[in-house]
């Protein structure tokens, strides 16, 4: 698989040729924040169920070699195994792409927004984490304090300033770890 991936920045430029077809993601942070929902998600989920909708192609493209779609395919399964076996040896090196901004300073939304779109393909399983009562909700507000809806607004209402909101980001990392954790007696039941 790893000879036929497609180069990481590579795969970004052939995201962002895409944008009139739709992909769920259309820069790396995206894709990573979107990969990393999928590994670290309440269900497993049928890969052509979840990289058709991330490269926006059809489930026809997993049956020929030699072709960029093939490559964007391999490069996502790449990433893929990638970030679960971080998260299954060593958590503490997981690290979120993210873009930077032009001040230096870290710009977590795409792979935020990536993140809640890999959710929306199964937000039903993910519903016990989005009840605000479970105690356990707590861990998604580092992703989705970075993310807006359909029509743009904040996810989490009115953004609020302060360090703890501009520094959130750096929770990201053991947040998705702990997802994990709490998803895997139920993802992984014998």
């Amino acid at each position: 698989m790893a000879a036929a991936a497609m180069p990481l920045a590579e795969l970004e430029q052939w995201l962002q040729a895409r944008v009139d077809q739709h992909p769920a993601a259309t820069s790396l942070p995206m894709l990573d924040g979107y990969v990393a929902a999928i590994v670290a998600g309440p269900v497993s989920i049928n890969p052509l169920d979840w990289i058709c909708p991330l490269l926006a192609i059809d489930a026809d493209a997993f049956n020929h070699g030699g072709t960029p779609e093939f490559a964007a395919i391999s490069a996502v399964a790449l990433r893929y195994n990638e970030i679960s076996q971080i998260l299954s040896t060593t958590p503490r090196q997981f690290e979120p792409m993210h873009r930077r901004k032009a001040n230096g300073g870290v710009d977590p939304r795409p792979w935020c927004q990536g993140f809640y779109a890999a959710m929306r393909l199964r937000l039903l399983a993910w519903a016990p984490m989005l009840d605000a009562s479970n105690v356990k909700h707590g861990l998604l507000l580092p992703i989705l304090l970075h993310c807006r809806d359909d029509q743009g607004r904040p996810l989490l209402g009115p953004p609020r300033n302060g360090r703890e909101t501009r520094r959130a980001y750096a929770d990201i990392p053991a947040a998705v770890e702990a997802l994990r954790q709490y998803w895997m007696p139920i993802r992984y039941a014998r």
